[in-house]
């Protein structure tokens, strides 16, 4: 997918080959995010103990290379200012309260959301709608299926200054259709949503 036009400021690409240069640049402005992840922590390799941002960074590259990554980027003009990242379970399987995860699944889904990042300077202005919107309607494309997100809840919780929410908020995926499965930690929860093939994501060139 290329140069996807939302009704809004932004329009969406997909990160390959050719749009490395613009990701590489908003995770360098970024301070390599989240302490030099480079958005690896659910891919199979992880990130953490042994990891090195070079390494991170080596190890994204070479998925984007290989085709083992599936990545919207959300551009305003043309600086790229956010991301979401989503595959199939076997292309992001390391994710976060695994344990919890485990014990109440009953079937993978089709797809998972990872992660989502919106370069300083563009938060709260809609990035993170337009990239998951935009991800949606990639997956109905690639044929649709049970998506699954793992966003954090924020009603009935404190302010979390300094923190970012990396696999997005709760009230996101409920505007776009996502309904709870179950809790897996005290303010994550696993979500799902059925896209089915030709339908059209809910929220779709929306920005909040």
């Amino acid at each position: 997918m290329t140069d996807r036009t939302l009704d809004s400021a932004y329009t969406t690409r997909a990160l390959t080959a050719e749009t490395w240069g613009d990701f590489a640049g908003l995770v360098e402005a970024n301070n390599g995010v989240w302490g030099g992840c480079w958005c690896m922590g659910f891919h199979p390799e992880g990130v953490g103990e042994g990891r090195t941002v070079t390494g991170n960074r080596d190890a994204k590259l070479a998925h984007v290379r290989e085709g083992t990554v599936h990545q919207i980027l959300v551009y305003d003009g043309e600086e790229c200012v956010g991301w979401c990242q989503y595959g199939p379970p076997a292309e992001l399987p390391t994710i976060k309260n695994p344990k919890a995860y485990d014990a109440g699944l009953t079937d993978l889904p089709d797809w998972r959301i990872g992660c989502m990042f919106t370069g300083k300077g563009h938060r709260r202005a809609g990035v993170a709608r337009a990239a998951v919107t935009a991800a949606l309607g990639a997956i109905e494309a690639a044929g649709g299926g049970v998506v699954e997100a793992y966003p954090e809840q924020v009603e009935g919780r404190g302010p979390q200054r300094g923190s970012y929410l990396h696999t997005g908020p709760e009230s996101l995926f409920e505007e776009l259709g996502f309904e709870r499965d179950r809790r897996i930690a005290k303010w994550r929860w696993v979500m799902r949503r059925r896209i089915q093939p030709g339908a059209v994501p809910v929220g779709t060139g929306q920005t909040g």
